[in-house]
């Protein structure tokens, strides 16, 4: 099986247009690393996420805002011979990028936010409560580096 690496932009964003959950990494001052699996919403290039105003990962972030988000489409197992363990591997596709958390406040920008957030999940539209925006935390994250990888792919196909 090989691994392929995609840098087309629209490969990238299909992927990630696939997946219904990121697992978004961070580290505190001290290297203790912290992953949170989160649901998202994704345009041009910045991810979108939401939260309570408190809690580990808003300290964590308020004292590094650097994160390693990873998208992953559902996994497959394939082979090349059934007989043959080695030729067996999982087929998905997943694209890591990193930016650093800035935390939107702004009112009409956070119902902006979710919206892209419900697009990621619903086509239809959405309407919001003010104090639901006012208590939600939004993170807005601009990918700065971007890597995407296809695993499990038959040699024969290529």
């Amino acid at each position: 099986m090989k691994t392929l690496t995609h840098t087309e932009k629209e490969q990238i964003e299909q992927i990630i247009r696939m997946c219904k959950v990121c697992f978004v990494g961070m580290a505190d001052t001290d290297g203790t690393p912290y992953v949170l699996p989160m649901n998202f919403g994704y345009r041009d290039g910045i991810v979108y996420l939401h939260s309570a105003q408190e809690g580990r990962s808003i300290s964590v972030l308020e004292r590094n805002p650097h994160v390693c988000i990873t998208f992953c489409t559902d996994a497959q197992l394939v082979f090349q011979n059934v007989e043959v363990a080695c030729s067996y591997r999982m087929r998905s596709a997943s694209v890591i990028g990193w930016g650093k958390v800035r935390f939107e406040e702004d009112f009409d920008q956070k119902t902006e936010a979710l919206n892209i957030l419900m697009e990621q999940y619903s086509d239809r539209p959405f309407s919001y409560g003010a104090p639901a925006v006012r208590n939600v935390k939004i993170w807005v994250v601009e990918l700065e580096e971007i890597s995407c990888k296809e695993f499990g792919v038959p040699y024969r196909t290529l």
